[in-house]
């Protein structure tokens, strides 16, 4: 993959003096902010979808194509606050997760607008203040389906998605992604490396059609205490099991808060071969399901990961809020990001 051209090298080279430079801020949760404007199902069909045989209220994907505006403010106020990385509102904008709503023949389109919508706002941002870029960042996140776990106990044989389907879905979605305007690409929140590894695959197929490449994100999970991913991986095992793919940046996210992620992040950092990044948690979630944890604790914690050098980028997942992030920018403005080991991952 890497004997293809950058996509556009002049992009990647104000992201690469960037990361050289500084620790870069990721944007927080746009599922936590979406949650709180109390939308109800009206709002999330619109006009479009208005007379849609599924419920459609959770949907938060087709927000983009119904209410941009909301999407558009939350991007705004993580902008307002510094970030220098947008995600897309894409995280279940796949054929396969959308098949819950009935809207599989959206998936490439959420992708394409979601895509084009953060770049016209990252635009506009760089206008406003140009010696500070600020990159789309189109997400894949890992489907409801995993190829390498049983969803039926009692047959644990059996697979309800397999690797083929799976790369057909994120291709799909990378096609939108990339048509619209993202300047990398994560494959986010991953639980099950076969499923990365069938994402990755899609990514690379996509580059060579195009005959070009993006920066590639690839992102992991940690679901407990017992530090590993729910197919059973090690950071490190992680990594190792992903790294044919010549990712730009490797890291982990949600599932736990920064206090629990960091020892995971610490194993990544000692053995990855390209630029690391967190963004957990504001937290471990309380009795209801919601995150307590302020951004002045987060930003506290987070800060160690900038003291001890383990990070190139930092942001917040679920619970995060544009002040948990501008908190979490207080604390590492000033450190230095992790140095980039030898081998260039550019």
């Amino acid at each position: 993959m890497n004997s293809l051209p950058w996509h556009d090298p002049e992009r990647v080279d104000q992201l690469i003096k960037a990361l050289d430079e500084r620790i870069l801020l990721l944007d927080g949760a746009m599922g936590t902010m979406i949650q709180a404007e109390a939308l109800g199902e009206s709002e999330f069909r619109g006009e479009r979808l208005a007379d849609h045989d599924h419920d459609l209220k959770g949907n938060n994907d087709i927000l983009t194509l119904t209410r941009a505006q909301v999407v558009a403010d939350i991007h705004r106020r993580f902008l307002d606050v510094g970030c220098d990385l947008v995600e897309t509102n894409t995280f279940n904008a796949n054929r396969i997760s959308q098949a819950d709503y009935g809207l599989e023949a959206l998936s490439e389109e959420i992708n394409f607008e979601a895509a084009r919508l953060a770049r016209e706002l990252c635009r506009e941002y760089e206008e406003k203040a140009p010696d500070q870029p600020r990159f789309v960042v189109g997400v894949i996140g890992p489907t409801n389906r995993t190829a390498s776990l049983s969803p039926d106990v009692s047959s644990p044989g059996f697979r309800n998605v397999d690797f083929e389907q799976l790369v057909e879905t994120y291709r799909e979605a990378v096609r939108g992604l990339l048509d619209g305007g993202s300047d990398l690409i994560m494959i986010e929140t991953v639980f099950d490396t076969l499923n990365a590894k069938a994402a990755a695959f899609a990514v690379q197929e996509e580059f060579e059609q195009r005959g070009e490449r993006w920066p590639l994100w690839i992102s992991g999970t940690i679901t407990d205490a017992s530090g590993r991913t729910l197919s059973g991986q090690t950071p490190e095992a992680f990594y190792f099991s992903i790294s044919h793919a010549e990712p730009f940046l490797v890291g982990f996210n949600c599932a736990l808060g920064a206090d629990q992620l960091k020892p995971h992040v610490r194993n990544l950092a000692a053995v990855a071969e390209c630029r690391v990044s967190a963004h957990p948690n504001a937290g471990l979630p309380n009795e209801l399901g919601e995150y307590d944890q302020s951004p002045e604790e987060m930003a506290d914690i987070v800060a160690g990961f900038a003291r001890e050098g383990l990070v190139n980028v930092i942001g917040g997942c679920c619970g995060t809020t544009p002040e948990h992030v501008a908190a979490v920018g207080r604390a590492v403005a000033g450190c230095r990001p992790r140095s980039q080991p030898e081998r260039s991952a550019a």
